[in-house]
């Protein structure tokens, strides 16, 4: 397959040069799903482009007969981003000119619902196709109304003029991949959604974090927040309903690096998610078991975050990937105090017992910044 490429102009400089959006979809011969991919939403978190690379470079070896639907991938999906940099380091987590988190500025349409409940009521009877096509529909509708705004004579802040481009082309997708890293140096995990641990399973990796608690601000969230107030909604009413829609983050690996291990586990788990639902038919594809992967999952709100007590030098940390118990030695803060004494050394222990998969590039902290976090 030959993938169709479309470039988007997505924003003028003031030197007069343009960013663009380039997006890469792949359509089968048989209707069915619609998967949105992207990657580096958040400047310094490259792995994803990799591997969109590499699905993008399998998918030309396949015919149009084996693909279901659609596939739509876009790396660099953030050039303002991508192209930050503070002397040797990328930064791009924040907009720098509006200082708002580049994964946080999304639109959520359940925000503005302003009666999900009679919706829900009008369609009890119908089947969850008939329903997914309605609300989408309503869905839709609100956000062209955004477009208005965006379109006006008076302009609005560049955030919003992105978000809407990247939320347009992914508005109607069935299933949502977003490609990320840790900002420090983490482990290759997925953030996911109520009710859908058997497709994260898909994913081939060694565990998965529950957002249990989200605002709809994030580019996961916006997408299935909807879906997931419509499904309470007909619990309400005493039917249960859960929408084939699914939102996944996968985190690989490290900031600023592509490291080969990530990259090559972020391939592995697309390509059998796209086999497992339906998307791609590969005689020769060995179908992995995933019955027999013992993912792990936890809540979020499990989380420990560990930020420094005092300012200083870190030393003696655990290793990324260790399981700690509670009241172990985690790392040690080596204090400068510049008030006549000599240097100390502060022990900080773990409050509970758990999993070190992200820590701090940084070795060097100030008093509250962070250090290591543990699930």
């Amino acid at each position: 397959m030959i993938p169709e490429i479309s470039t988007i102009p997505l924003r003028q400089m003031a030197s007069g040069d343009y960013l663009y959006l380039q997006v890469y979809k792949f359509v089968g011969d048989k209707p069915g799903k619609k998967v949105y991919i992207q990657s580096n939403l958040h400047g310094a978190e490259i792995a994803g482009n990799a591997v969109i690379h590499q699905v993008i470079e399998f998918l030309k070896t396949r015919n149009h007969t084996d693909l279901s639907g659609e596939i739509w991938l876009v790396p660099v999906c953030n050039p303002m981003g991508t192209n930050e940099r503070s002397h040797n380091f990328s930064s791009g987590r924040y907009c720098t000119y509006e200082y708002k988190d580049w994964n946080r500025i999304f639109w959520d349409y359940e925000k503005e619902a302003y009666d999900l409940l009679t919706f829900a009521k009008s369609q009890i009877s119908l089947t969850p196709e008939v329903i997914r096509k309605n609300y989408l529909s309503i869905i839709q509708s609100s956000f062209a109304k955004t477009l208005e705004t965006i379109n006006s004579v008076s302009g609005v802040p560049y955030t919003e003029k992105f978000r809407c481009q990247l939320q347009s082309l992914c508005l109607d997708a069935d299933y949502l991949i977003d490609l990320h890293s840790s900002t420090n140096q983490g482990l290759d995990y997925l953030y996911y959604f109520r009710n859908r641990e058997d497709s994260a399973k898909y994913f081939l990796l060694d565990f998965g974090i529950l957002l249990n608690e989200y605002d709809g601000n994030a580019f996961d969230e916006a997408f299935i927040k909807p879906w997931l107030a419509l499904e309470d909604y007909f619990k309400q009413l005493g039917r249960e309903i859960k929408f084939d829609v699914e939102a996944w983050t996968l985190e690989l690996g490290t900031g600023m690096q592509m490291k080969p291990d990530s990259v090559a586990k972020g391939v592995r788990g697309l390509r059998n998610y796209l086999v497992q639902k339906g998307l791609l038919q590969i005689s020769e594809f060995i179908q992995e078991d995933n019955t027999a992967n013992k993912m792990k999952f936890k809540p979020r709100s499990q989380v420990i975050k560990y930020y420094a007590s005092a300012g200083g030098m870190i030393q003696a940390r655990v290793e990324l990937g260790s399981q700690v118990k509670a009241g172990e030695v985690i790392y040690q803060i080596l204090s400068f105090n510049k008030q006549g004494n000599l240097p100390t050394v502060i022990d900080v222990f773990a409050e509970l017992d758990g999993l070190v998969y992200d820590v701090s590039t940084n070795q060097a902290v100030n008093e509250g910044e962070y250090v290591i976090a543990t699930i």
